[in-house]
């Protein structure tokens, strides 16, 4: 299970964007695709386009990842073990709902997530493009 975060969703609809390319890859792959239920509000918030909520409706199927006290629990440890940073809350919120649900993390931001390994996040590794036929 790979969650996709609020950037990737995002990006979806973007011509060029190496994110359709590395999602058709893990779909290719036969990998099953999801998000948290906070990266889809933060995709919602916008700015995002009615084409980019359905792209990504498509993709996810309905698999949405709740958040609840499990998962609060642990974005609260995660936020005391990586130091307390204020702009780290939703990535903590985010980080502790791909960690429960023992699924890599499919993010443009990698640096802000790396913090969240030692505590069990796996980083999703891009694959190579499925050929075209």
């Amino acid at each position: 299970m790979i969650h996709l975060d609020t950037n990737y969703l995002i990006e979806l609809p973007v011509k060029g964007s190496t994110v359709i390319h590395e999602v058709e890859a893990w779909l290719a792959a036969g990998a099953s695709l999801a998000t948290s239920a906070i990266a889809w509000t933060e995709c919602l918030h916008g700015p995002v386009t009615s084409l980019a909520v359905t792209r990504a409706e498509a993709i996810l199927q309905s698999r949405i990842v709740p958040f609840g006290e499990a998962q609060a629990a642990l974005a609260a440890e995660l936020f005391k073990q990586t130091g307390r940073r204020r702009g780290s809350r939703f990535d903590c919120l985010i980080a502790a709902t791909a960690v429960l649900a023992r699924a890599e993390i499919a993010t443009l931001n990698a640096t802000d997530f790396r913090m969240f390994v030692p505590y069990g996040l796996k980083l999703a590794i891009p694959l190579p493009p499925p050929p075209h036929v």
